[in-house]
């Protein structure tokens, strides 16, 4: 049962394409399946200049949440809209969890620099003051904001590799929906040039419950890249099965695609070719 209305539910059964000062309200909400607690935390967006006048110290409890990101971060820049009080929480009676946080995604932002060199990334690092302020210093440094992060799962699941997949055409079938949820953990429109958007999606339906976490890049007239991570949780069963695939193509490779497409996850990301796939097996360690 939900702790308070859910959310307007699709009528059909969800795929990957469905998949001091005032304080704003923050939604909250958690539904109970079996041994598991599945709810989810959403707010604003990060402020973008420090509330102390930088005045915040490194672990002190009293630090903005914006320097606590700054010092955990070694970016020179953060995503345009980073929502960091979004958060997905799985967790299982046993004490395993599974949690999608914005925090622990752009901590895999590779700090380094990027082959990709086009015309947009000199007007982001214009846009940004902080860039032009520190010139060659920003350089070492993805301004896509790509990430593999693909959620952070604590010490009572035992992760290893598996023969196992992820049934997709059974999650295909019509089945009641008994939660659903979709949040957005950041995102940035790279100086108008395309997207950057790091998302994560959950459905419970009566046969278990069904996790999609994309990250989704496009630079208009160069490249599209998904790093998609699924997670499937079948009644009965003692593990969670995990499914991260990577793809990636250069605009010029998909001429017989319609543009038109380019800008919508949903419909682009099964057209782009497979770099890579990882299966894993997430079996929950029982208390002794």
């Amino acid at each position: 049962m939900a702790t308070k209305a859910s959310p307007q539910a699709p009528p059909q059964v969800m795929g990957d394409n469905d998949l001091g000062p005032v304080r704003l309200p923050v939604d909250r909400e958690t539904h109970q399946y079996d041994d598991w607690t599945i709810g989810y935390t959403k707010s604003h967006i990060l402020k973008s200049v420090c509330v102390k006048g930088e005045t915040c110290v490194a672990g002190d409890p009293d630090c903005c949440e914006l320097c606590v990101y700054n010092f955990a971060l070694a970016l020179p820049h953060l995503p345009d809209m980073v929502f960091h009080r979004n958060v997905l929480r799985i967790s299982h009676a046993s004490g395993a969890q599974l949690e999608f946080n914005p925090l622990d995604a752009l901590k895999l932002v590779r700090n380094e620099k990027l082959d990709l060199k086009v015309a947009c990334s000199d007007e982001w690092r214009e846009s940004r003051p902080e860039a032009a302020q520190t010139g060659d210093k920003v350089k070492p440094f993805d301004w896509t904001f790509t990430t593999e992060y693909t959620g952070t799962v604590n010490d009572r699941f035992r992760v290893e590799p598996t023969e196992q997949r992820i049934d997709m055409f059974k999650l295909m079938r019509k089945e009641e929906i008994l939660f659903y949820h979709n949040l957005t953990l950041f995102e940035d429109e790279l100086h108008d040039h395309g997207i950057s958007l790091l998302s994560v999606k959950v459905r419970v339906m009566p046969s278990g419950f069904y996790v999609l976490l994309r990250f989704f890049l496009r630079v208009d007239n160069v490249l599209l890249r998904s790093n998609d991570t699924r997670f499937h949780y079948e009644k009965g069963n003692d593990y969670v099965l995990k499914e991260f695939t990577h793809r990636e193509a250069k605009v010029e490779q998909l001429k017989h695609i319609p543009p038109a497409l380019f800008t919508n996850p949903d419909h682009i990301v099964d057209k782009l070719p497979v770099v890579r796939k990882v299966n894993e097996k997430l079996t929950i360690i029982k208390p002794e």
